[in-house]
């Protein structure tokens, strides 16, 4: 059986320490081989990856202007849940830490999602699954 693949989402940021200090705060850890004073590699899962990159280190693997993700959305990541609970926990966990909430809780009966802004304006959605669509 193959390994599975591996995704790395690189994310530019402003203030390093205070975006691993506000995931941190969310209960995600950072692996220290990949870390440094320009990134901190945010550990999702065994397979998932979110490379926090200081703006001018982001600007070196692009010949594009950065966008700044609080005026303009660039990608919406969104993360499974567990419960619906555990979705709402996260979201405490995130306003507690200085995230926001730019749209309210959406429930389609089969899926509960909420979605958060980071410190950078970044924007995540939680989510937890309980059956499919139109059942």
């Amino acid at each position: 059986m193959s390994n599975p693949q591996m995704i790395f989402v690189n994310l530019p940021v402003r203030d390093l320490q205070a975006t691993r200090t506000f995931f941190a705060a969310l209960g995600y850890s950072f692996n220290p081989q990949f870390s440094d004073d320009n990134a901190a590699c945010m550990v999702i899962s065994d397979s998932i990856f979110v490379m926090l990159l200081v703006e001018p280190f982001f600007q070196t693997f692009t010949v594009q202007p950065l966008s700044d993700a609080r005026r303009q959305t660039e990608v919406i990541i969104a993360l499974s849940a567990s419960s619906r609970g555990a979705v709402d926990e996260m979201l405490e966990k995130v306003l507690a830490a200085g995230g926001s909430e730019p749209m309210p809780a959406r429930d389609y009966g089969f899926m509960y999602q909420r979605g958060f802004a980071d410190l950078d304006g970044h924007l995540w959605e939680v989510a937890h699954m309980d059956g499919e669509p139109g059942q």
